[in-house]
């Protein structure tokens, strides 16, 4: 099967870390390379935001990267990509020329509005290219928790749903989204499930663990941005001191790339300026950007990983962690409800909730045992249900859906053009 992939500002060749750059950057890679393994021919159409980058990047066998020209060459704010959908669908139209793919996947809101775009534009095929689509977040939850600091265009509010209820299939990647999306208009019957998955290769409890810079070690892993809920981790650390617990370190990995580097990311400084208030500053270590190589060294150095946003689509940290054998303190929302199972892989606490995080944390560095059997378990659940061959394999059904009701409809265009 001929892939393609659009992800408008999520490059699979990223660096990790950034305000811009996380769990879609990963997917979007794992998943292509994936169904590459599975024998598809998979091509992933991003947008350009620098001049000397290459039009085409071969990632790996069977997948290739396409740098499309779609306003300035040089990085824009996701929320501000939206003018630029039409000649990203340009771009993808023009490479497909009269060799379109068997079908289109669209990743985040704006591609699926690409998607649909190039897909509905004449070629060889006679009919629409099928065009299935994952939003990875939705506008809709975004505001509910956000509020005015939610700077999506305007436009998101009428585009996502209309993208919603336009595409052949949607592939949600957790059971949460599913009610979200139906109330948006969109129905179940036309909503797949295949969630996000981790590099089992990459992450395992075998190998080196880091060293620690205290008795124990706690780690938050991602973008820095404050709907991640690090400062919950922050305001933790204040808690567990006046329990007594005080030799703890907490390591935050991840924070801008530019060339100001965390002194120049305000939401790095602005939780060392909290960390000073409660005084902890000499507790919390922002580490900046890890490659990706050396993330498991520093998973395995950890008693937990804490994973506590406003809301979750899915979250691939909790993943890497589990397959590590790290028990997670996780907060319960979206995706993260479905991934780690509450007192069998790890402890869930209500959203934006310190002291639920300081319970948390206390119970699991006061009990090894414990911690060591939730380590276990998480190791058990992601190697039986989220390899990403395993979520190739779901991804390739709810493609299989979609080309074949695509196949019925240029059938039936065909039967009509006969009869006029």
């Amino acid at each position: 099967m001929r892939i393609s992939m659009v992800s408008e500002h999520a490059s699979p060749l990223a660096v990790l870390g950034g305000v811009d750059a996380g769990g879609q950057n990963v997917h979007v890679a794992e998943l292509s390379a994936a169904l590459a393994r599975r024998g598809h021919c998979v091509t992933v159409y991003t947008r350009r935001d620098n001049p000397d980058l290459p039009v085409r990047v071969p990632m790996r066998a069977g997948v290739e990267v396409v740098h499309v020209d779609a306003g300035p060459a040089e990085p824009v704010p996701k929320d501000e990509l939206l003018p630029y959908m039409g000649q990203l669908a340009d771009g993808i139209s023009a490479d497909w020329a009269d060799n379109p793919p068997d079908l289109v996947h669209g990743h985040f809101w704006m591609s699926g509005v690409a998607a649909l775009d190039a897909a509905r534009r004449p070629a060889g095929s006679g009919y629409p290219v099928p065009v299935l689509q994952t939003f990875h977040a939705l506008g809709t939850v975004k505001r509910r928790h956000q509020g005015a600091q939610d700077t999506s265009p305007a436009q998101r509010a009428w585009l996502e749903p209309n993208v919603g209820r336009s595409v052949d299939r949607i592939i949600a990647t957790c059971s949460d989204e599913v009610f979200e999306l139906a109330a948006m208009g969109v129905p179940r019957s036309n909503v797949s499930i295949a969630p996000c998955g981790v590099d089992l290769k990459l992450f395992s409890a075998d190998g080196s663990a880091e060293t620690r810079g205290r008795r124990h070690r706690i780690v938050t892993l991602g973008r820095l941005v404050p709907r991640k809920g690090v400062d919950l981790a922050v305001q933790a650390l204040k808690l567990l001191k006046e329990q007594g617990i005080d030799d703890v370190e907490l390591l935050v990995v991840g924070g801008s790339s530019g060339p100001a580097g965390l002194a120049g990311d305000p939401e790095a400084q602005r939780l060392l300026a909290l960390a000073r208030e409660l005084g902890v500053e000499d507790q919390v270590v922002l580490r900046g950007q890890v490659p990706r190589e050396q993330i498991p060294a520093v998973l395995r150095s950890a008693d937990a990983v804490v994973c506590v946003p406003w809301y979750e689509p899915f979250g691939i940290v909790p993943l890497e962690a589990m397959a590590c054998g790290v028990p997670v303190v996780a907060a319960s929302v979206g995706g993260l409800i479905d991934t780690v199972v509450d007192h069998k892989t790890g402890l869930h606490v209500p959203p934006r909730d310190p002291e639920a995080v300081a319970d948390a944390l206390a119970r699991l560095l006061g009990d090894p045992q414990f911690a060591a059997e939730l380590g276990r378990a998480g190791q058990q659940r992601v190697r039986t249900r989220y390899s990403w061959d395993r979520v190739a394999a779901d991804t390739e059904k709810a493609y299989n859906l979609a080309a074949n009701s695509g196949a019925l409809r240029g059938a039936l265009r065909e039967l009509e053009g006969e009869a006029l």
